[in-house]
């Protein structure tokens, strides 16, 4: 485990897993931590892949008083993080908000990007559009913020509850619920960003494979979401998983890892 600086004086906290075979960046959703992966790395190391994790800049042991908490911030983290390891050809895989920092991130990166996975991604968008009238409403966002600022601790707590289609077990949802707790209350200002996030020409932009994770039983991010990147970049993938929640990676593991493998393998 070690700590990189960034934006001055700050720092963000990552771990360079290790593994021979072309580097895979897991960049975990909003208010989580990078514990969230555990249940995969080993199985990515041993089917070759060199893994790297990170926290979110106001979350997990990265530092929690950044002034700039945004979206595209965190983005520039993980290249930095990119650059600071020497990696090329690397994979981003984003879940949930963590698939709109993925996006960013590897429009930021250019070459140094192979591929890009949105795991249950937040990206291009999340609310409706005019023009695109999938996800849900910005104000549905503005809400949900303005609730959790009021009274943080039982609202994460009942998001913890949330994410599984079937109800996870105790010493799982304590888990979630616990790295919820652990991020910064400021934080809030990232998820906020969800409400009129669009990234649709940044994702078009980016000429390279996509694979996209679509869970049928997602409450946080529309289904029709995800399918809409496999069904418009020129390059993507759909992966459908129909009983899933928003946690692929946790609820469809097996299902998961060989689809990743597949697709990290075929590049």
């Amino acid at each position: 485990m070690a700590r990189l600086g960034v934006d001055g004086n700050k720092s963000i906290y990552y771990e360079d897993l290790g593994g021979e075979g072309r580097a895979m960046v897991l960049i975990h959703g909003w208010g989580m931590d990078n514990r969230c992966w555990d249940g995969v790395i080993l199985p990515l190391q041993a089917a070759g892949h060199r893994v790297v994790t990170m926290d979110h800049r106001g979350c997990g042991r990265s530092d929690h008083d950044f002034a700039d908490l945004s979206i595209a911030a965190i983005a520039g983290d993980v290249a930095s993080l990119v650059a600071h390891l020497g990696l090329s050809d690397v994979v981003v895989n984003g879940w949930s908000l963590g698939g709109a920092v993925a996006t960013h991130a590897a429009s930021l990166l250019g070459d140094r990007c192979a591929a890009l996975v949105l795991t249950a991604g937040a990206s291009p968008i999340y609310t409706q559009k005019p023009d695109l009238e999938i996800g849900g409403m910005p104000e549905d966002v503005e809400g949900n913020v303005a609730a959790m600022n009021a009274d943080r601790v039982n609202f994460l707590t009942m998001l913890a509850t949330a994410i599984c289609a079937k109800p996870p077990t105790d010493a799982v949802l304590a888990s979630m619920a616990g790295a919820f707790l652990n991020s910064s209350a400021r934080a809030s200002a990232t998820l906020a960003e969800l409400a009129h996030l669009d990234q649709r020409e940044m994702m078009m932009a980016l000429d390279i494979p996509v694979l996209s994770f679509i869970c049928g039983q997602d409450g946080f991010v529309a289904p029709d979401i995800s399918r809409w990147v496999a069904e418009n970049h020129p390059r993507a993938t759909g992966v459908e998983f129909p009983e899933s929640g928003h946690a692929p990676f946790m609820e469809e593991r097996e299902g998961y890892l060989a689809a990743l493998n597949d697709f990290v393998n075929g590049l």
